[in-house]
Parts: structure tokens; C-alpha cells; sequence
């Protein structure tokens, strides 16, 4: 399996959501909890971690504070511990409707109640003590199961979901993770949802929702029957199995999903490697060997590609390109630059690459022209979901407005075309820019977006005006910024 970051689980950060619709929250004043704000932030988002001991207690700690959810014997409820004492251990108790209850594992009480009354005193369960998981990262991912070390993707021929590829290469390979109901569904690349006896069908059914369960850091889906999703048979079917207790074979990770691309050359041909190590235009389909993992360094921009064959793009001798680096160095990044519909590569030389008359690829062009331009297309994201500084995009209730800073998300259909996005949102109306940067979802007709990746798991949007899409103050989406910085750079 590749090094140098490609496969990077997640560390799974989430929200709890008490019986009023309010997440937990730590405050950096007095290290005092609360459940009082409406939407999930940094503040609202927590990591649990496994008691040091051997028992099944765990530990919640504040993302944001790096201190410890605490409960004295007096029902007193703190997050101010630096290191985990006997006083911050609680056992998680899940509910038949996929929320959790907490309970202090030393004094034997429920943590729950409401605004900025909370405590950690109460002897039955009732409402106030339910809280429901809202996980914090973003959803689309890969999916590996533990127990075979092989990823989960759609497999159209047998339609099903399997968990029998070695890398997670390709759109098939994209999970999405739906929040509905105060549980999950699992939703593959062509938008169906993974239902327990291993069908996928059109709509979020009883069935096709999970209430997620964390053990030693990794995920477990379980069903409403009680029973958990697993990999079944020499193929890795993935449905339900008998067990109603998560094992080694229940368990999977989440890993981040880089973008996977294609690019075409000036001859209309696709880069590829199906011929041998050199990276050269010179096929009419885009299948695997023309796919590549695009990785981009969060310090300097610059960019890798890297091959289904195993290996990066690299500048060897004469300025030839090749797909033979194992690991990241100066000569495997490339910097991009972005020219509308269009992008130039320019390797360590100082060089852009471009296609020689044979097709093969060489850094070798002071200056760029048609052969040095290429059409870069994003193939991993058929769905999109897009998260900025202060939440997701989401309709805005009764618009046809976009909303910038939800904790729950709308999940927008994209289409490709000459180098150009189009976005599709609710009902299938298309995304357009109007008067003063205005963005609505009501388009009849598809109107043009660029996408440019500026850093790792970072996308600018550029509109027809040559603006930017921004969140904001206001909380609504605008095409009216001039950088693609802060503000109009979109986790996607």
C-alpha cells in the first residue's frame, strides 16, 4: 500500500445533539459546558478516545480546548481536565433509536439537561439525557474494512457494495455519508443507498439506516434490527451479518478521499500509463491507467500525481515525465497553473511540460502554448458536498438561496464539460450567478464554474464573472471574491 500520506484515516470528530436540537459545547471561560448552540462549530466538536485501562470506559475530549469531559460525585460537569483523571470516564450506552446515552462510569449517573444546565446526576434516563452522534468531518470518504484491509466500493455488475479492492481507486470508490433521522446512511457514487441485506435502493428507507458506534477508533454501522454491516463471503459482500456485538470483522476506517482527475492533452487524447512507465496522451478512454491521485502539499501549492500502477510522476533525465517514484521528493511535484478551462504544468526545472509529437509527456517548454495546455477533470465526485470556514452549503429553507454556514448538508449532482462544472442542486435546478454576485439554484440551463485546488482537500470556484464563490457574514453563497483564499476556499 502507498506511503506518503495516500491513505490517511480520518480522526473522527463529532457533535452531540441533546433532545432541544442544541450541541454540547466547551467554552474556554471557566471550562464550563453547555447545550445552547443551534449549530455545530468548533467549539461543539469532540473526539472520543479509549480509556488508558482495559476496561470499555472511554474518554470525550473538547477538539477545540484539548481538555477532558469531567463529572464529580456531586453531578458537578467540567471540560477542564488536561490529563484524563478517574472523574472524566463515562461508558456509552446506545439507544434502539441510534442515540447515545452517557453515563459516569466511577459515581454510576447520566450526564444530560439542557442550556447551561447541565449535570451528571440524574438516576433514570429520560429525554434530557439523550444525545444524538452529528459527526464533524466531512462526509465523503473512503471506506476500509479492519478485518480484510481492503476498501468498499460500488460494484455495478453484481449491485452491490464489496469490500475487495486494494486501493481505492476510481469514482466507484466514493462513500458519502448521509445524515437523516439522527442516523446514517451509506450512499454510493450513483447516489443509492446501501440497505442491510446488501441492496441498494433509491431512497433512505428504515433499513438503509445505521446508528454509528465507535470502538478503538473505528467505525461500526448498526442496523435497525441490532444487528452490524460487515463483509460476507469470498467477495466482501457488504450487508448485515449475525452478530450483534462489533468485532474485528464489523470494523472500518474512514480515509480521506484525494481528488482523482484525467487530463487530455492538445490532441485529444488522455494522459495515461497503460503503456509503460513513460506518462504520455495517447489513449480514447479514461479507465484506470488514466486516472490520477492528485496530492496537493498544503505548504507551497505544488502538487503529485500518482498512477493506479503504483508509482508518481516524476522529471527523469532530458525532461521526460515517468510514473516510477516511490516516494515524494522535488522532482514529483509540479505546480499548476490555472488558465480558465485549461491548466500548465510546470516540473522542478522551472519547465512546463508538454506533448511532444509521439504523445509522451516532457518538461521541456519555456513558455505555454496549445501543447502545454491540458484539460484537468475531476472523476470522484459525481456528488459534492462543500463545507467552508463557517458550514456546509445547504438550500436555504423555502429559497432557492444558498445557505454557507449549516451543520447539515445538501448534496449537489456535478456534470463536466471542455473544462468547465455545472452544478446541480434540489429538484434539479442548476446553479447560476445573478445581480451583485448573487448565487441561487434555480437555473433552467447549466452555467459554467471552474474548479481550482488550492490546498490539500481545498477547491476555489471561480463563476462566469471571474469571481470567486465566498461564504460570509450574511451566511449566503456569493460569487464576488477576487482571491481564492479564506473564505472562498470550499473543503469538498
Amino acid at each position: 500500500m502507498p506511503t506518503n500520506g495516500l491513505h490517511q484515516v480520518l480522526k473522527i470528530r463529532f457533535g452531540l445533539v441533546n433532545d432541544a436540537g442544541r450541541y454540547l459545547t466547551a467554552e474556554s471561560f471557566g471550562f464550563k459546558v453547555n447545550a445552547s448552540a443551534p449549530s455545530l462549530k468548533r467549539k461543539q466538536m469532540w473526539v472520543l478516545e479509549p480509556d488508558p485501562g482495559q476496561g470499555s470506559a472511554v474518554l470525550l475530549r473538547s477538539s477545540h480546548l484539548g481538555r477532558y469531559l469531567s463529572a464529580e460525585e456531586d453531578g458537578r460537569v467540567a471540560c477542564e481536565a488536561e490529563r484524563p483523571g478517574r472523574d472524566c470516564r463515562f461508558l456509552v450506552l446506545p439507544q434502539p433509536d441510534g442515540r447515545w446515552v452517557l453515563r459516569s462510569e466511577p459515581h454510576g449517573r447520566f450526564f444530560g439537561g439542557t442550556e447551561d444546565r447541565l449535570s451528571c446526576f440524574a438516576t433514570a434516563i429520560s429525554p434530557a439525557e439523550l444525545w444524538t452522534v452529528h459527526l464533524a468531518i466531512h462526509p465523503q470518504a473512503h471506506l476500509l474494512s479492519v478485518s480484510r484491509r481492503r476498501y468498499v466500493h460500488l460494484c455495478p455488475r453484481e449491485d452491490e457494495m464489496a469490500a475487495d479492492s486494494n486501493t481505492p481507486w476510481g469514482v466507484d470508490a466514493l462513500i458519502t455519508l448521509i445524515f437523516q433521522n439522527r442516523q446514517y446512511c451509506l450512499k454510493s457514487c450513483d447516489s443509492r443507498y446501501l440497505r442491510s441485506d446488501g441492496r441498494l435502493v433509491w431512497e433512505p428507507e428504515a433499513s438503509a439506516r445505521y446508528t454509528l458506534e465507535f470502538k478503538a477508533g473505528k467505525l461500526a454501522f448498526k442496523d435497525c434490527d441490532g444487528r452490524y454491516l460487515a463483509p460476507a463471503g469470498p467477495a466482501g459482500s457488504l450487508r448485515a451479518g449475525r452478530n450483534t456485538r462489533p468485532g474485528k470483522d464489523e470494523l472500518f476506517d474512514l480515509e480521506e478521499s484525494h481528488p482523482q482527475v484525467v487530463l487530455l492533452a492538445a490532441n485529444r487524447r488522455y494522459v495515461s500509463v497503460r503503456q509503460g512507465v513513460n506518462v504520455s496522451a495517447n489513449q480514447d478512454e479514461e479507465l484506470h491507467h488514466e486516472t490520477f491521485l492528485m496530492q496537493i502539499d498544503g505548504d507551497t501549492g505544488k502538487c503529485t500525481f500518482y498512477s493506479s500502477t503504483g508509482g508518481y510522476w516524476t522529471l527523469v533525465a532530458h525532461g521526460g515525465i515517468q510514473a516510477t517514484a516511490t516516494q515524494v521528493s522535488a522532482n514529483t511535484m509540479f505546480e499548476v497553473e490555472w488558465r480558465g478551462r485549461r491548466v500548465a504544468l510546470k516540473a522542478s526545472n522551472g519547465r512546463y511540460v508538454c506533448m511532444k509529437k509521439n504523445g509522451q509527456l516532457a518538461a521541456v517548454s519555456d513558455f505555454v502554448g496549445e501543447d502545454e495546455e491540458f484539460i484537468l477533470k475531476l472523476i470522484n465526485r459525481p456528488i459534492l458536498v462543500l463545507r467552508g470556514l463557517d458550514g456546509f452549503v445547504c438550500h436555504r429553507r423555502g429559497s432557492n438561496q444558498l445557505d454557507t454556514n449549516r451543520s447539515v448538508y445538501d448534496v449537489f449532482h456535478l456534470s463536466f464539460s471542455d473544462g468547465a462544472y455545472q452544478i446541480r442542486g434540489r429538484g434539479g435546478g442548476f446553479w447560476n450567478t445573478g445581480s451583485h454576485g448573487s448565487v441561487r439554484s434555480d437555473g433552467e440551463r447549466p452555467e459554467d464554474f471552474l474548479f481550482e485546488f488550492r490546498g490539500r482537500g481545498r477547491l476555489a470556484i471561480r463563476a462566469r464573472g471571474g469571481k470567486y464563490l465566498r461564504g460570509g457574514a450574511s451566511g449566503l453563497l456569493r460569487a464576488d471574491a477576487d482571491a481564492p483564499a479564506g473564505l472562498a476556499l470550499w473543503e469538498y
